[in-house]
């Protein structure tokens, strides 16, 4: 089976692309940057954006399956060229189509719904990958800084998100279904620490930010309002969504989701000392 991954240096999409790569299927990875991607041998590095459907109109050629995010742009901005997407798609005789959403509707999620392909949505909660922001503040100072220190969440592995993935673009059973997918626990910010310095063998201090502090770096980092605005939501009112524990990972592949321990110890060296 030929298979398209968007994305395809992203978090999720990279996993995509290995583990279709090690069950032998053909993989076209679509970058903006392919020269950069690193990608396995075998794997087949194609140049594209999504917010320019024609750049990649060629990579679609012989596709039966399709993977898609819903935003583009260094700054994650919602896409508005679901319908072209869907469009040479249709055209390249796509059958199945997966979609990564982000948390809100956007343009491409209803584009895909109505396109008359058989399409999955996958909604994780917080990735564990995240918490790569923490590394350097580990590393150097044995500490990290957050705000709402007593959220709680259903923190999903990556590899988990990507295990579904697969599964809904390589068997049959998965079309018109949206997916929550979380890990087996739910954990505050402190055990979460707790358990990367265990993983890691340090000590890690936990420093609560205020909400203004918090607005303040996030401001200096170049969020834009409407993002502040959300990470103040979703950590400061965590919703049900992203701190209750659904089984769908075990479900559609057959095996339990991966703890945060799990994930801690194949990170430790980025948080050590």
């Amino acid at each position: 089976m030929k298979i398209l991954v968007t994305g395809a240096t992203g978090t999720v999409g990279r996993e995509i692309v290995d583990q279709l790569a090690e069950r032998g299927h053909h993989v076209r990875a679509l970058s903006r940057d392919p020269g950069r991607a690193k990608l396995p041998a075998g794997v087949e590095a194609v140049a594209g954006d999504l917010a320019a459907p024609e750049t990649f109109a060629a990579a679609l050629e012989g596709v039966e399956a399709l993977h898609l995010i819903n935003f583009g742009g260094d700054d994650h901005a919602p896409l508005q060229t679901g319908e072209q997407i869907v469009a040479l798609a249709r055209q390249a005789g796509v059958r199945r189509i997966t979609v990564l959403l982000g948390g809100a509707s956007m343009p491409l999620d209803a584009a895909v719904a109505s396109s008359g392909i058989d399409a999955t949505f996958l909604q994780p909660v917080e990735f564990m990958a995240n918490h790569l922001e923490w590394a350097a503040s580990i590393r150097g100072e044995g500490v990290v800084r957050e705000p709402f220190c007593d959220r709680l969440s259903a923190v999903v592995h990556e590899a988990d998100i990507a295990a579904v993935a697969v599964a809904a673009l390589t068997q049959d059973g998965h079309a018109g279904k949206t997916y929550t997918l979380t890990g087996p626990e739910v954990l505050s910010l402190r055990q979460k620490i707790a358990i990367l310095a265990a993983a890691a063998g340090r000590e890690i201090k936990l420093v609560e930010l205020t909400e203004r502090e918090a607005r303040a770096r996030w401001a200096a980092a170049g969020f834009p309002p409407e993002s502040i605005e959300f990470l103040v939501e979703v950590y400061g009112n965590t919703p049900e969504l992203g701190r209750t524990v659904v089984p769908t990972v075990e479900r559609v592949t057959g095996r339990p989701a991966r703890t945060f321990a799990r994930w801690a110890a194949e990170h430790a060296a980025a948080f050590a000392a």
